[in-house]
């Protein structure tokens, strides 16, 4: 079997870990030290998480997206597909090194999705971002870290409290919808949104397409 290649390493901001990008043949990963978190095999759940939210928002004119967590940027890219072209989609991404590895590495996995004009980037965390303007957005998809269960920065679990999902709901526009991506269902974390006010829909989707892979999870969170 070909061995895997170290192409960089970077920390994790506020953090001691480390996140390392590696090559293998025309394969790509991203990893700490302990799991893997992103592999450019296997993205079929990355798609379905803006493909089911932009489904939601029905091809509306001028719609303002933020995505939370660039990875190698197939949500970014499938956000893209599905919208206009008077879209406009921020990426809030903490880790710098990904933004790079994306323009310098990973860009062609996804169709080179940062060379967008309806693109901007945010080199920080998305929880910053919301905290500029309130009701600003028609939709947010999250998919930081491993979701409300998270491995690599414990920062991230106010995202996914009742404070931070709080502050989600009112950075939505009325009728806006946050889409969260998970490895595992969270009942705990279905009933935080809800308390919130948020409605609730969850779907499972599968790591690989078509129908292949771990079963991850999706919740749609929609403001009313």
């Amino acid at each position: 079997m070909i061995p895997w290649k170290e192409i960089d390493r970077a920390i994790v901001p506020g953090q001691k870990g480390v996140v390392t990008l590696l090559k293998r043949d025309m394969e790509f990963s991203i990893r700490t030290a302990e799991t893997e978190l992103m592999n450019s095999r296997v993205h079929g759940s990355e798609d379905a998480l803006a493909q089911l939210a932009c489904s939601r928002l029905k091809q509306q004119s001028g719609l303002k997206i933020l995505i939370g967590g660039l990875g190698m940027g197939y949500t970014l890219a499938e956000a893209l597909e599905q919208s206009r072209s008077d879209t406009h989609i921020t990426v809030s991404e903490l880790i710098p090194a990904v933004v790079r590895w994306n323009r310098e590495y990973l860009g062609h996995l996804a169709q080179m999705p940062l060379n967008d004009s309806r693109v901007s980037v945010k080199e920080e965390d998305v929880a910053k971002t919301i905290m500029q303007k309130e009701s600003a957005w028609d939709a947010i998809l999250l998919d930081v870290d491993n979701g409300p269960a998270g491995l690599t920065r414990q920062a991230n679990d106010s995202l996914y409290n009742i404070s931070g999902l709080k502050t989600f709901f009112l950075a939505l526009r009325s009728g806006g919808i946050m889409a969260v991506w998970s490895s595992a269902i969270d009942e705990a974390f279905t009933r935080r949104l809800k308390k919130c006010g948020f409605k609730v829909e969850i779907k499972t989707v599968r790591a690989r397409k078509p129908g292949k892979g771990s079963r991850h999870t999706i919740w749609l969170a929609s403001r009313p």
